[in-house]
């Protein structure tokens, strides 16, 4: 197993997964609920950060990787659960819109591995609409774990959720995409189940 710089940014988003959430079980008499608030989103905010780093640092270096390829997205979706899931908990956002997100997350996971074992995984390769849909699941989730004053008169729980629903109708979308070019790459092959 390879280790550099890259997979040890993976390995430093995972490692912040339980931090993250940990923060937010702290009692008042630790850490007062506002800077709870804004440990955790800047956790959370360190955590996404490596996430653009980790990828261009390979890419730069030159330690691009199968293993940073395969840890990489598992990075990516764990800590979005685990925050989609914290968010619930802690009432800030609704389940379903929680469940779509991590549904589209497994569903094409499973596409992608199935696609690789079919030798065509270059068909379902992160297109724009996926980074879309990722910037605007991080922006979200950023916002509904600070869940403080940004500016005046802006309600930061009401414009994490309309960035959730903007999400969710992009994760939506990504994910027709992504069925559609693997049937598409599939249409008139015999595939093997």
């Amino acid at each position: 197993m390879p280790f550099n710089l890259p997979i040890f940014l993976t390995w430093l988003r995972v490692a912040l997964i339980p931090v993250c959430v940990a923060v937010f079980f702290l009692p008042d008499s630790v850490l007062l609920s506002h800077h709870r608030n804004t440990l955790g989103a800047l956790i959370f905010a360190l955590a996404a950060a490596t996430d653009w780093l980790d990828g261009y640092l390979a890419r730069r270096l030159g330690q691009t990787s199968a293993f940073g390829a395969f840890l990489d997205p598992v990075a990516d979706k764990l800590i979005v659960a685990a925050a989609l899931i914290l968010l619930v908990e802690l009432g800030r956002t609704e389940g379903w819109m929680a469940m779509i997100i991590i549904g589209r997350e497994i569903t094409i996971s499973a596409l992608r591995e199935w696609m690789a074992a079919q030798g065509s995984r270059g068909s379902v390769a992160v297109a724009y609409i996926g980074k879309l849909k990722t910037a605007a699941q991080m922006v979200a989730i950023l916002l509904l774990l600070y869940a403080g004053p940004v500016l005046p008169a802006i309600d930061t729980l009401m414009l994490g959720n309309f960035f959730m629903v903007i999400a969710i109708i992009l994760t939506l979308w990504s994910m027709v995409y992504y069925l559609k070019m693997a049937a598409r790459q599939f249409s008139g092959k015999k595939i093997e189940l």
